[in-house]
């Protein structure tokens, strides 16, 4: 797949813009705001920081359900019009209150918690819109793109903020802020709405909010993919706080050094959003591996001797981050139902951001009582734990055991055996380590190992089937007759 494919289309193309350039916005006046908050309006308080990010992202617990609803029942660009334009006079409320000396922490605060609510609106508006601007098979690699998009502007937001809080302070920041709105808001304008995609709409009436939770509950792959986000999200993806705290308190530096980490971040985050653009269809083993991979990575940065060498930790953690973050997005707007989008996605987003208020608080609190390193050592047990969840979810669901075989070596000394009961396919190896499927199961293993032996001898099956590993080694059978693709297809997608 070509990794700007989506950046053909005219209208997406256009939205592509101008959302980068609010995004830089965004990512501006979030950096000046906490370090507003970490170093002018309190004495590096990480667990006043935690409470700002509280506020912020708080209300997406709350509105959820009712914004995912206005998003699949109303025209989500006039949506949009009216929440960008909210979130940049908020912007400039906050920004004319702190150039004019008179800001406190609670204005802070009272501003965060509006703009929260505004954001619980926007988000899942945002999200669905884009299926409107391109064709469903461009729909990953468009949300693929969004994701860059946002990750390019958290490498040049916070770098922009970070001199000219330094320079000019954070209250111009704020108001520079406002101005990036106009360029999504013009965006907007530019695309005409005849041009847009015709989707379903929910339709009026009561209990259409609980017709989006009673269909994620029969999704169990979604659910699994939910709880997975709020773990890492909740304690994992704290990254404002992380850095604020390891930098000021851990390293001693000011805030062009905070901007500078964030966009060195940035680089991986961007690297990790490309690398899913090209990858094709989203895959619930890229989701758990990468959530596994985060917490390696984030236990190394916690243990950075030096700010260059936290720096250096950070741009796979960063990578591994929105890797899993992407494919999740992707893989819950795809493969569900247009006409519940908006609301499966508003649920999405709920849990990715609303369990910030719970985590950061909690993770402001082991920063200043155990340190910044532990309160990264959370976010590494979170990552962590979100792989191993998903793993023995997707062992469940394949219905598979791993068996040992005590006359083979190496890899060949393990098995993975469906246990789904029906008379299946019998894949053997050169040595004799049997691989058994049942009818159509799909023999690959959650964190994608291959099904192969270490000397990539070929497994053949003694029923015929031809399967095909995720490594993408040919499995073939003699006649290479192709295997129906069962229900749990999307676990090896």
């Amino acid at each position: 797949m070509s990794t700007f494919k989506s950046l053909h289309i005219l209208n997406y193309r256009i939205w592509f813009v101008g959302a980068l350039i609010s995004n830089i916005g965004t990512w501006m006046q979030r950096t000046a705001q906490d370090w507003l908050v970490f170093a002018h309006l309190t004495s590096q308080d990480a667990g006043a920081v935690g409470v700002t990010m509280a506020l912020q992202l708080g209300p997406q617990l709350f509105l959820a359900p009712v914004a995912g609803l206005l998003a699949d029942r109303f025209n989500r660009k006039r949506l949009l019009v009216l929440t960008q334009s909210a979130m940049a006079l908020l912007s400039a409320g906050l920004g004319i209150l702190v150039v004019t000396g008179v800001a406190q922490l609670w204005h802070v605060y009272a501003f965060a918690l509006m703009l929260g609510v505004v954001s619980a609106l926007d988000a899942p508006v945002r999200q669905t819109f884009v299926s409107e601007l391109v064709q469903d098979d461009y729909l990953p690699n468009a949300v693929a793109l969004n994701s860059a998009s946002f990750n390019v502007a958290r490498m040049i937001g916070p770098a922009v903020a970070g001199v000219l809080t330094a320079v000019i302070g954070p209250g111009w920041v704020f108001l520079l802020n406002t101005l990036t709105f106009v360029a999504l808001l013009l965006s907007l304008a530019k695309i005409p709405a005849a041009s847009l995609r015709r989707l379903p709409r929910a339709a009026a009436g009561k209990g259409r909010i609980r017709e989006g939770l009673r269909y994620v509950r029969f999704r169990p792959d979604i659910i699994v993919v939910l709880v997975a986000i709020f773990i890492v999200g909740t304690l994992g993806l704290n990254f404002a706080l992380f850095i604020a705290a390891m930098v000021g308190t851990e390293f001693g530096l000011d805030a062009g050094a905070f901007g500078l980490m964030n966009s060195i971040m940035a680089i991986g985050s961007v690297t990790g959003a490309l690398l899913s653009a090209g990858r094709g269809k989203p895959r619930l083993r890229v989701i758990f591996g990468a959530a596994g991979a985060f917490g390696v990575t984030s236990g190394i940065a916690a243990l950075a001797p030096s700010y260059f060498w936290y720096g250096v930790a950070l741009v796979p953690v960063g990578l591994f981050a929105i890797t899993m973050m992407t494919s999740a997005n992707g893989y819950v707007q795809t493969t569900t139902d247009p006409v519940m989008r908006g609301r499966v996605m508003a649920l999405y987003m709920a849990i990715f951001m609303g369990g910030t208020p719970i985590g950061a608080p909690f993770v402001g609190w082991v920063a200043n009582t155990a340190g910044p390193r532990w309160s990264m050592g959370v976010a590494a047990v979170a990552g962590l734990l979100a792989a191993l969840i998903g793993l023995l979810w997707i062992i469940r669901a394949q219905q598979l055991r791993l068996r040992f075989n005590r006359r083979a070596r190496g890899l060949r000394f393990f098995r993975v055996v469906s246990t789904t009961g029906a008379a299946g396919a019998r894949l053997e190896s050169a040595d004799g380590a049997r691989l058994e499927s049942a009818a159509g199961a799909r023999l690959e293993s959650a964190a994608g190992a291959r099904l192969e032996s270490a000397d990539g001898a070929r497994l053949e099956s003694a029923g015929g089937a031809r399967l095909e590993s995720a490594g993408g080694a040919r499995l073939e059978s003699a006649d290479g007759a192709a295997p129906a693709p069962g229900r749990d297809d999307a676990v090896g997608r």
